[in-house]
């Protein structure tokens, strides 16, 4: 009887064994997507990989407007991050920070993904809401923001502008990080040259790559280039930085005309300049092969009144000009804008690393007169202009021209940015003045960062 049934026993250990066996063999073939016990696995090994971060945002509220396209209306986007991957406290010190980076690993993808967008034309696509904007803080980037173009100091309350990217339409642009793009950077240096909206991109640069944080540790690198502000202006012509973790330098020179500007006697500041309009900028000349990445843009300085202001005389082939159609501010402009291109295009080949830009103008957007005659742009709701653009060519003929067949790439932003008039500083300042709006300069953060993650993608 005991035999019996010990028999019995083992009988039934051994189905049971064959039973679990069955189970879990059809537990691991079934597919992962509808296994809810592999799911479960794979989440907690992922989450155990990947601590989560403690990221709060709160999401645009979205409304379709009258013409079909999405509308943050929402009161100001609020986003606290926790440290990035990549960031590690540095115990010896309880004020300084130290950035360290990953491998390589995002980096090779960039580069799949930048040959997979090789014929893509960015400025062809739409804005959409996008709650992880913006990419940094305007309260906060104060190292490197002008306090007359941060927004959030002024008397402004709407800040719903802040919350666009840009999608362009046939091609993907990799969400922007600033440590694998100074690891793309890494020893290499990034000049802006032009006038004051290439200085917003300069600044808007410097807060997207710094992620609008005090970086004590950064270099100011200007005295290798010249830029020592001189006695008596209110400014340097430009600001020179270096993230040393890679040794990524970041500059601005100031050229509104890009072309040679030469007092008739540099003792005295009241001196006449003489405008070498076939001439590119000695600092250019002399430091272009310090360059990896050059992003150029002229426009709004193209008119009688800067000239009159700014003591510029016209000069061609070394003399004062005596071509009568210069008369015309726009076909002074076109000249010179065609032979920069032709010089920079020359140079190019005994710079082979260099990567040339040529920004489009940015577009002014006054109403109902100009800055000094009350004009204004007093709307807030985004995309009220329309959310799109479809067209192939831009809508900066002089720059489309200039470029066409050279190595010199357009960076063209008019269209895109002709859609967002409610994201200029209009009549908001740190010190408003009655009556003048600029509907030129563009609160940051904000367009300038697009300018700037399509000029990235384009690298």
């Amino acid at each position: 009887m005991m035999k019996g049934c010990k028999f019995t026993m083992l009988k039934g250990i051994h189905v049971s064994i064959a039973l679990l066996t069955l189970g879990f063999v059809t537990i691991m073939l079934w597919p992962r997507e509808n296994n809810p016990f592999l799911t479960a696995f794979f989440l907690a090994q992922h989450r155990f990989r990947h601590p989560s971060s403690d990221v709060l945002v709160n999401a645009p509220n979205i409304s379709r407007s009258s013409g079909g396209h999405t509308e943050e209306v929402n009161k100001p986007i609020l986003k606290k991050e926790a440290p990035m991957i990549g960031e590690q406290h540095n115990p010896s010190s309880s004020t300084k920070s130290v950035t360290s980076f990953t491998s390589d690993v995002e980096d090779s993808g960039e580069e799949e993904l930048s040959a997979q967008n090789a014929d893509c034309n960015y400025a062809k696509g739409r804005w959409v809401a996008d709650s992880r904007r913006p990419l940094y803080s305007g309260a906060g980037c104060k190292q490197w923001l002008s306090g007359m173009w941060a927004c959030r100091l002024t008397q402004r309350t709407d800040f719903s502008f802040e919350g666009y990217r840009w999608q362009p339409k046939k091609c993907k642009m990799k969400e922007f990080n600033r440590f694998s793009f100074l690891r793309r950077m890494r020893n290499k240096t990034i000049a802006f040259v032009g006038d004051s909206l290439g200085r917003q991109q300069f600044q808007s640069m410097m807060c997207m790559v710094s992620g609008g944080e005090e970086m004590p540790e950064v270099e100011d690198a200007a005295r290798e280039y010249g830029l020592v502000k001189p006695r008596g202006a209110k400014r340097p012509d430009g600001w020179v930085y270096r993230f040393p973790s890679t040794n990524t330098t970041i500059l601005y020179y100031w050229s509104a005309s890009l072309s040679d500007l030469v007092p008739f006697n540099s003792s005295d500041k009241n001196s006449n300049v003489a405008m070498h309009l076939d001439r590119p900028p000695a600092f250019l000349r002399r430091y272009l092969h310090c360059f990896d990445v050059l992003v150029l843009n002229t426009g709004h300085h193209w008119n009688r009144g800067k000239l009159e202001l700014n003591r510029w005389v016209m000069h061609v082939n070394g003399k004062p000009n005596e071509n009568k159609e210069f008369e015309d501010i726009g076909k002074a402009k076109n000249f010179t804008v065609h032979s920069f291109v032709r010089w920079l295009d020359s140079q190019l080949m005994s710079h082979p690393r260099l990567k040339a830009f040529f920004r489009t103008i940015s577009p002014r957007h006054y109403r109902n007169g100009d800055w000094n005659t009350g004009g204004t742009c007093n709307n807030t709701i985004p995309l009220s202009r329309g959310s799109e653009v479809l067209q192939d060519e831009s809508n900066d003929k002089v720059i489309e021209s200039a470029v066409k067949g050279t190595k010199v790439k357009i960076l063209d932003i008019t269209a895109i940015s002709e859609l967002r008039d409610e994201a200029h500083m209009s009549s908001y300042s740190i010190r408003p003045t009655q009556g003048i709006n600029d509907c030129l300069h563009w609160c940051l953060p904000g367009v300038p960062d697009t300018w700037n993650e399509i000029l990235i993608a384009q690298i």
